[in-house]
């Protein structure tokens, strides 16, 4: 995916995931929103800034950036949905784009990608885009409302406060 493409994943996942944290619809949605949309959106910018030093799709397209990210909030304990913008640029770039990333990158150079993709300058990409999304917020709305039923995980509410 291109540059468009992820920002129109990371502000329609950031909406997505605030109503699926806080369905209420009242002022504490609009607070969930914005609490996820913007750093989820730093997120899903940020493995691009390889196009300006190293290699495209392998510098910071790898599951050690991932990781990185992931241990970010544990750290320094802010920012708690960068990591979220950064697994679904990932996986736009995996599942929706033709070239895929090299996940295991510097180990192996070989890039992965599934044969579901377009290339980034298809009049489709856009729409692969919003359905690659749409299934990215099913995913989200299982873990956070029907997992914990069947799994001590925490419910929408502890994330929520836990965020916000």
């Amino acid at each position: 995916m291109d540059k468009e493409g992820h920002v129109l994943n990371a502000i329609a996942l950031g909406i997505g995931l605030g109503f699926i944290l806080e369905p209420s619809g009242t002022l504490e949605t609009l607070r969930a929103v914005v609490a996820v949309t913007i750093p989820l959106s730093l997120g899903a910018l940020f493995p691009d800034v390889d196009t300006a030093f190293g290699k495209h799709r392998k510098t910071l397209h790898n599951l050690p950036v991932l990781f990185l990210f992931l241990a970010f909030p544990v750290v320094f304990d802010n920012l708690q949905y960068v990591w979220v913008g950064v697994l679904t640029h990932y996986v736009l770039d995996i599942v929706g784009s033709k070239r895929g990333i090299a996940l295991f990158y510097p180990i192996l150079s070989d890039e992965y990608g599934f044969p579901t993709g377009v290339t980034t300058s298809s009049k489709f990409a856009n729409i692969v885009t919003l359905v690659i999304t749409g299934l990215e917020l099913v995913v989200a709305a299982a873990v956070i409302h029907v997992l914990p039923q069947y799994i001590d995980l925490p419910t929408a509410a502890e994330i929520t406060n836990a965020v916000l």
